[in-house]
């Protein structure tokens, strides 16, 4: 008999009010396993509230005909949700700089959902292991034992994404991962995106359009806490519906699967 694997993630109908501000609206979104997905958006569009919601940070208002379900279900020990996902934002490397932490420790604290190591975390050889083959895949070897305080942001957000890969999750979800990169950082990133999208599904939340790799094949576009456009990549990608999704003229280019947004007149 066929079995029929549920979405990965189902949003119904939900709204959510996030420090005074409605940040998702009436939301419908489904993203199936093992599609990569972009969520585009200006600021203030509901990205971050996305972010949050899954995450169980914010919880959607109640109506009886909503719901946010996760491979099928729609209630969840939030411990055993956490390891379903690997999550990268921006947030985390702040918490990060504080301490004395090492690149090593930085990978393996995302075994305990944790900022860093303590003393009732038990790290087993099998952890280390994988820590191990997190560095070598991402070749970040060199920042084993480097202390994030030291780090550029480019070699701190590679950190996070290794830390993210670590426990083997269903989904890696990228939240702005370029903000705030230089030429070559941004490069050796995008680099990095594509390496793991081989065998990790994707889903990227950012308003850079030169952040969306080319392995992604659907991009959703968000509006005021709604989805404004959802389609393949190169149908959503167009001039008039950036145009009208930034509320300003602009041109999209497309070259070797990427695409850029320049000012129109």
């Amino acid at each position: 008999m066929l079995t029929i694997e549920p979405p990965l993630l189902e949003f119904r109908n939900i709204t959510v009010s996030h420090e005074g501000q409605i940040g998702l609206d009436r939301l419908d979104l489904t993203i199936h396993a093992r599609e990569h997905v972009a969520l585009l958006g200006p600021n203030g569009s509901g990205k971050s509230t996305f972010i949050k919601t899954l995450t169980r940070d914010c919880y959607p208002l109640w109506r009886p005909d909503n719901a946010v379900r996760v491979f099928g279900r729609d209630t969840w020990n939030i411990f055993d949700l956490r390891p379903l996902f690997g999550i990268v934002h921006n947030d985390l490397l702040q918490s990060y700089i504080r301490y004395p932490y090492s690149g090593r420790e930085v990978i393996l604290s995302g075994f305990f959902s944790s900022v860093g190591i303590w003393p009732n975390h038990e790290v087993t050889g099998e952890m280390r292991e994988r820590c191990e083959e997190i560095l070598d895949q991402l070749e970040i070897a060199h920042l084993a034992e480097r202390t994030v305080s030291h780090m550029s942001t480019g070699e701190s957000r590679r950190l996070l994404i290794g830390r993210a890969l670590v426990h083997r999750p269903k989904a890696l979800i990228l939240d702005e991962p370029t903000a705030s990169l230089d030429i070559r950082a941004t490069h050796e990133l995008i680099g990095i995106m594509r390496k793991v999208a081989a065998h990790t599904t994707i889903i990227l939340v950012t308003h850079h359009l030169s952040d969306i790799i080319p392995e992604i094949s659907r991009v959703v576009l968000l509006r005021k806490g709604k989805v404004f456009l959802d389609g393949p990549k190169r149908d959503v990608l167009s001039s008039e519906a950036l145009s009208s999704l930034f509320e300003m003229p602009v041109e999209v280019l497309e070259r070797r699967g990427f695409y850029h947004l320049i000012q129109g007149d």
